[in-house]
């Protein structure tokens, strides 16, 4: 996950008012559409610091915010694979070394290559850039229906997941989710590690 923390000052208070506009436009599903898009793409938009305080101040619209952001990111990742798929023989590198190093790369090359679904799936809560693990399912030929469901599946948890913290903390959901996010990311990830492991001793 994106951590807003670690943004500059500056970047971070001109995201916090652009969410603070979007929050009261006619075009605000819109808006978070195409944030969620650019976010799973290359552009490091921290997109809790705008989805969380939409369904803040829209929660009879919690589950559509929730689907319009995984629509977003999907669309996002479509994009990804059929670049990694089509065109990163001729690209690829300048796109890798604008979110990730070649090293990096070549590592998830190859636990695409050996665990794609549950690699992809787990890219959702460990830090590995999300555009990284779309280029290199593209680049390796893996699977489209299996990289889309292993990307709605990861992404499915960060958005609700927040869509449920807001349904049970209301206002204090924002500085909830600062306080224990990084706990909340251990905890997904042992229990996709667990469920990992379990798959791979009974396959």
């Amino acid at each position: 996950m994106n951590n807003a923390t670690t943004q500059p000052p500056r970047k971070r208070a001109r995201i916090k008012n652009w969410a603070l506009r979007l929050i009261y436009s006619r075009h605000a599903f819109l808006g978070l559409g195409i944030a969620s898009f650019l976010e799973s793409i290359l552009i490091p938009i921290p997109l809790e610091a705008i989805l969380v305080p939409l369904m803040q101040a829209r929660r009879n619209q919690i589950f559509l915010l929730s689907t319009i952001a995984l629509l977003g990111c999907l669309a996002g990742a479509t994009v990804g694979y059929l670049v990694g798929y089509y065109v990163f023989d001729a690209i690829g590198q300048q796109l890798v070394e604008l979110v990730s190093t070649p090293e990096q790369f070549e590592s998830v090359r190859q636990r695409m290559e050996a665990d794609g679904f549950w690699f992809v799936l787990s890219v959702g809560v460990i830090p590995v850039p999300f555009q990284i693990a779309m280029l290199a399912a593209g680049a390796t030929s893996y699977s489209f229906p299996l990289f889309m469901l292993a990307s709605a599946l990861s992404r499915a948890v960060r958005y609700y997941g927040l869509g449920l913290l807001v349904l049970i903390a209301g206002n204090q959901a924002q500085a909830i989710f600062e306080r224990h996010k990084v706990k909340a990311t251990i905890v997904v990830t042992i229990g996709v590690l667990v469920i990992w492991g379990a798959a791979s001793l009974w396959g």
